[in-house]
């Protein structure tokens, strides 16, 4: 994979990041000196007809060529891609790559005009926490239990698959999480993120029976301020779960709209008028599904003054925004589309009631129809980053389920798919909605990482790639600590502060070392991506910034070291390889042991 002609969408090749609607911004594209290309144009769809405008070279730096065109902001969403022109062939270049085929626009470079997420977002660290299984404060103890809840004790095992399994109550609450912000400090992350908190007849409570207060089994509101009040002290940021999809059978809405079918509340659900029958998340009745037809829904839920987006916004509690559950299915049934309206209603209201608001959706498939639409700010990248890394680094012959649920478990896929696949989803939205996005490993819903991959050593592997690539991490508790699960309910485990002989001491340092990296280098925020390298075992990419760059050695295997020609060589940051110098033939040799993760400095 020699190096191509480039253009990603980063500040490097779009120095202007937050174009507004109408203005002309300057794109870049880079070409290698020697390639066959004489003339490039950049192909725009303004009003959604093409022009072509010819680009000129603006400098030529390293052995390359620097073209620039200007493209103008006509739309909110703007495409773009550039057509390569040499003696014998023409090329288009677009997200996806170079083809030398005619290509619909969807796989265009994207900019887009619509307010930019909240500038904090780029240089988060994520730290998941399910609340039940986090770390107990003594006012636990002295709390009644409810009548759907098996008490049980820190040690008692998980019970990952049956009528059990949401009923298992740990006891974990807000105060403690407060009790152990300094294992969060230790490890580097900055952003904590909460799933859902409000009363509910679940352990994981995305059955909420109100939205009005904060579960007193977790402590209450003032355990939340609490909370929310030692978080802002140490400069991080807090988020909120919202299921906007549904509600518990228990909540006041439902209730309500169950027992009097002229209760206001009935229009915010889908009942049968004949059979009174109502819709619900995949058939689970216990999660009535909401009518986001509905005015009224409209109002309780996002635009009245005291709804319940904007009040855990605001002080005291302050919550940093929201990770939208189930944000694929939020607005659509049947022959009702909602889901771009009501992402859009979502996010304005959040910047009215605080403008550095974050609103994370969660997507387990196809993301790329619901992003730049001025609607969510990004997506957990599922699709785009879990699924391929868990096929390339999965160990030994267990079935392992995937998180999709696709029949057969998790797949066994060289570099060279997992390439393609993370490529196919990026190349379809704007690289300020990839960027935005969570990358992650797993998370409440999936298999530990720990379980799908065997070793620390792959383990280093996957969480090295989190680390590097672009995109916001997110850490679901526990994986640094190498914890184990083979399905989302079974990785829930409760975290062994009284059990250090369970904690991994080296994957804790991993981490440590690694989100230290990404605070580090600039490049690993800010930079583009650049791949460089594959084949089966091996992925190398360059995160390049104008302050810098920094190039990745992924290997889940030993083999043949590698020659890279038109690198200026650097000293190794993470991994403990040696310096990169170019021999006599301008090649430098990266390592082939493995499985290893590399990083060096240019």
């Amino acid at each position: 994979m020699p190096f191509q002609p480039h253009h990603d969408g980063s500040e490097l090749y779009v120095p202007e990041q937050e174009p507004s609607l109408g203005q002309t911004v300057d794109v870049f594209v880079r070409v290698p000196a020697g390639a066959d290309v004489r003339q490039v144009h950049v192909r725009t769809t303004g009003d959604g007809e093409p022009r072509f405008a010819e680009a000129v070279v603006d400098r030529t730096a390293g052995g390359e060529v620097w073209w620039r065109a200007a493209v103008q902001v006509r739309n909110p969403v703007s495409n773009y891609r550039f057509l390569l022109t040499g003696a014998r062939d023409r090329r288009w270049l677009n997200a996806a790559g170079l083809v030398d085929h005619d290509v619909p626009d969807h796989g265009d470079f994207r900019l887009v005009s619509y307010d930019p997420p909240p500038a904090w977002a780029r240089d988060a660290v994520v730290y998941q926490i399910f609340p039940d299984r986090f770390a107990r404060s003594a006012a636990a103890d002295g709390r009644p239990l409810p009548d759907w809840a098996i008490p049980c004790d820190w040690d008692t095992p998980v019970i990952g698959r049956g009528p059990e399994t949401p009923r298992q109550f740990y006891g974990g609450d807000l105060d403690g999480v407060t009790e152990r912000l300094d294992h969060l400090a230790r490890l580097g992350v900055n952003t904590v993120y909460l799933t859902p908190i409000f009363p509910a007849r679940s352990n994981h409570r995305y059955d909420a029976a109100s939205f009005d207060a904060v579960d007193p089994l977790l402590g209450g509101d003032a355990a939340l301020v609490r909370l929310a009040d030692a978080v802002r002290a140490r400069g991080w940021r807090l988020l909120g779960d919202i299921t906007s999809n549904h509600t518990g059978d228990a909540h006041e809405w439902f209730t309500a709209a169950s027992s009097d079918v002229r209760a206001a509340e009935r229009e915010l659900y889908y009942f049968d008028q004949v059979t009174g029958d109502y819709e619900s998340w995949n058939g689970v009745k216990s999660l009535p599904k909401l009518n986001w037809g509905s005015a009224e829904l409209r109002r309780r839920f996002a635009t009245a003054d005291d709804a319940l987006l904007r009040r855990w916004l605001r002080p005291p509690y302050g919550l940093d925004g929201w990770r939208v559950d189930v944000a694929n299915m939020t607005g659509r049934r049947g022959a009702d589309a909602y889901t771009h309206e009501v992402a859009a209603l979502l996010r304005r209201v959040v910047a009215q009631t605080r403008a550095d608001g974050l609103l994370m959706a969660e997507h387990g498939h196809d993301h790329t129809g619901d992003l730049d639409r001025d609607g969510w700010h990004g997506t957990m990248n599922y699709v785009g980053f879990t699924d391929p890394v868990w096929s390339w680094l999965r160990h030994g012959d267990q079935p392992l389920p995937n998180f999709l649920g696709t029949p057969g478990g998790v797949a066994r896929r060289d570099a060279d798919a997992v390439l393609a696949t993370m490529n196919s989803y990026r190349s379809l939205v704007s690289w300020r909605s990839y960027v935005h996005s969570w990358q992650l490993l797993g998370s409440h819903d999936s298999a530990r990482i720990r379980t799908v991959v065997g070793d620390a050593a792959r383990h280093e592997v996957a969480a090295g790639l989190l680390a590097t690539m672009p995109g916001i991490p997110m850490i679901f508790a526990g994986d640094e600590l190498g914890l184990t699960g083979d399905n989302g309910e079974g990785s829930r485990t409760p975290m062994p502060w009284h059990r250090p002989e369970r904690w991994d001491a080296g994957t804790f340092a991993t981490y440590r070392a690694l989100i230290a990296l990404r605070h580090a280098e600039p490049a690993l925020r800010r930079g583009g991506l650049r791949w460089l390298y594959v084949d089966a075992d091996t992925l190398v990419f360059l995160r390049e910034a104008p302050t810098g760059s920094v190039l990745v050695l992924a290997r889940r295997a030993a083999g043949a070291p590698v020659r890279l020609t038109g690198l200026p060589g650097g000293g190794n940051v993470y991994g403990g390889a040696p310096a990169l110098r170019p021999d006599a033939d301008g090649a430098c040799t990266l390592p082939g042991d493995g499985p290893t993760f590399q990083v060096w400095r240019l």
